[in-house]
């Protein structure tokens, strides 16, 4: 059985573990009632990860393209495997999609981003109140999408497992 190498391992569960937690926190600091201390802490927690998926999603982009994905097993039909392209070419455009729309919907709101409270980013476009309720449907949407295809992405590979019994879930496996 061919498999993924190791950094590509490393960088696809600590970029799903970072999302998972970034899509959490997302959804838990939007429902604070008010601009308190904690609901400030969140956005910023929650931007802070945004911005290191997209550095781990950069890096793990650069890594795939000198470190082609093992083919599928012979044994799995050409619609899934053109189904299974399709949804990991959407997956990587999503994760850094989702990103970048986060980024834009903060800058158009008029608030920069300061990478961990520290690094501040540039600041690309001014504050623009006609964009901000537009940017953040499209953030809003690109999440919906990407935990749309996280559940397809999971649930394929559980098939994999369970049902198939043909080893390309191993395959991401350390």
């Amino acid at each position: 059985m061919l498999r993924y190498t190791k950094t590509a391992m490393l960088l696809h569960w600590l970029i799903a573990l970072l999302i998972i937690c970034a899509f959490t926190l997302g959804v838990t600091m939007v429902d604070i009632h008010g601009l308190t201390p904690t609901k400030l802490k969140y956005f910023s927690w929650h931007k802070w990860l945004g911005c290191t998926v997209f550095g781990l999603a950069c890096l793990r982009l650069l890594w795939r393209l000198w470190n082609p994905a093992p083919p599928y097993p012979y044994t799995m039909s050409k619609w899934q495997q053109q189904a299974a392209g399709a949804l990991h070419g959407l997956m990587y455009f999503l994760i850094f999609a989702v990103p970048l729309s986060g980024y834009f919907y903060s800058l158009s709101a008029g608030v920069p981003v300061v990478y961990l409270g520290v690094i501040p980013l540039p600041v690309l476009i001014a504050p623009n109140p006609e964009l901000k309720p537009i940017l953040k449907l499209v953030h809003y949407t690109l999440n919906v999408v990407l935990l749309s295809g996280f559940c397809l992405h999971v649930l394929a590979a559980l098939k994999h497992q369970f049902i198939d019994r043909d080893n390309i879930f191993k395959r991401m496996l350390p």
